[in-house]
């Protein structure tokens, strides 16, 4: 066990962990979780208190088998809405609507997933962590990290809402910090993203047209100029609508966000069908600067997981899976390295890969999902050699496990750069088009 410190500067000793986590999100409650299992002594630092509202609503059907292992599935379906499938609505095609359904994907096993509150789902995980052993402190923001030399571990200077000022000595860091990238602002490691640059505006309405039986939980996506619309169904009646835009698009605005906001819906007349009779409940929120991506997955004593390292786009909702996964990874990782630290180079590879190739898969569709080829591949889908499959494998966040789904996807990029040759002109001015969008 680490002995108490007194770090300089401080008027108190500083308190031990084995591991700290900063951010009690997704992430680091389930890391958190599956350390304390393991007999290790974890504190957990949230900013906020819990619940607390934010942003991410949708999960995957790859979501589930974690929250099986994490022994909270029952929790999060009682307060869940059901979702089969996507609805993807594009003003730029006859055929204007494409729903995809999870069970078509490669592996069958994987039929469903929900859209949460993400205020009860992160509570859920967060008591869960506190029921496996984990010490939490809420209403407590660090503000500064000093990496000890030789094998000393970390200290992390905190604040807390009340003023109270602390000092935390760990073997090990964890950085789940979210959209904050607590190390990756820090280190001066946090990087635009140069591929991928966008905006989000959003607020939930209640009384919006939904879809009908199962299809009522779908999530539904709206291209239009400037970008995409989500639509989220809650199981309270509620739904979060959102638009991702180009950075551009949002430095137009020369009035209030809200009336902003309305004026964006009214550019999708199919979205803004739905919202005939639905009334706004919240504030209408901004965010920008929505894609970056920070150098490192770690150091010799520090991970970061889920946004934290990086974010690209929510528009497949793949962020609470990649985050929770790698928490996984990084609870693996983290127990090796504190029981095996001569092999913690090689172990830390590890973990960089897996966590950099979930971004990696994701980031490929997401950069391209604009461009008039991959919006006629999505909205005229065809299954030669199981392509269709193995992109809804992808959808499905399939891509950890055996699933063969890799030939595939490498033939359905085959088609996709052999359908954009075939209409250069085309797609040279979409590639120009996107180059300027992205601009900050």
């Amino acid at each position: 066990m680490i002995k108490e410190q007194q770090p300089s500067g401080e008027n108190t000793a500083a308190q031990a962990c084995d591991v700290l986590v900063i951010g009690g999100g997704p992430a680091g409650s389930t890391v958190g979780a599956r350390l304390a299992e393991r007999g290790y002594q974890v504190t957990i630092l949230e900013k906020a208190n819990h619940p607390r509202f934010h942003i991410g609503e949708s999960l995957l059907p790859a979501n589930l088998p974690l929250l099986r292992q994490l022994g909270v599935a029952e929790e999060v379906d009682r307060i869940g809405m059901k979702k089969w499938g996507a609805e993807f609505n594009s003003p730029y095609h006859a055929e204007k609507t494409q729903t995809f359904l999870f069970a078509d994907a490669w592996d069958k096993s994987m039929p469903m997933a929900y859209q949460v509150r993400r205020a009860d789902f992160d509570h859920i995980l967060f008591r869960n962590a506190i029921r496996k052993g984990a010490k939490t402190v809420e209403g407590c923001r660090a503000h500064a990290v000093d990496f000890l030399p030789g094998n000393g571990g970390v200290l992390v200077h905190s604040q807390g809402n009340d003023g109270r000022k602390e000092t935390w000595h760990a073997r090990f860091l964890v950085d789940a910090s979210g959209r904050d990238t607590f190390l990756g602002t820090r280190l001066k490691t946090k990087r635009s993203n140069p591929k991928h640059n966008s905006s989000a505006l959003y607020a939930h309405f209640r009384g919006a047209h939904r879809l009908t039986s199962n299809e009522e939980g779908h999530i539904s996506l709206f291209w239009f100029e400037h970008g995409w619309f989500w639509f989220i169904p809650l199981a309270d009646g509620t739904t979060s609508i959102g638009a991702v835009v180009w950075p551009y698009y949002l430095k137009t605005r020369k009035k209030s966000i809200e009336d902003f906001f309305d004026d964006t819906i009214a550019m999708s007349p199919a979205l803004a069908a739905r919202l005939t009779d639905a009334q706004r409940i919240t504030d209408v929120e901004a965010t920008g600067n929505y894609s970056y991506v920070c150098d490192q997955t770690h150091g010799s004593n520090y991970l970061m997981l889920g946004d934290a390292f990086a974010f690209y786009d929510p528009v497949f909702s793949s962020g609470v899976m990649l985050a929770m996964q790698s928490a996984f990874f990084g609870a693996e990782a983290i127990d090796a390295c504190l029981r095996e630290p001569e092999n913690a180079a090689a172990i830390l590879k590890w973990f960089d890969k897996k966590v950099r190739h979930g971004g990696s898969v994701f980031s490929w569709y997401i950069y391209r999902i604009s461009q008039p080829t991959m919006r006629d591949m999505f909205m005229r889908p065809r299954n030669m050699v199981r392509t269709k499959e193995a992109v809804l494998s992808v959808l499905a966040g399939d891509i950890f496990g055996k699933t063969p789904i890799w030939p595939a996807l490498q033939f359905f990029k085959f088609l996709y750069y052999l359908t954009s040759a075939r209409h250069i002109g085309r797609s040279w001015a979409a590639h120009r088009k996107r180059k300027n969008d992205i601009k900050v």
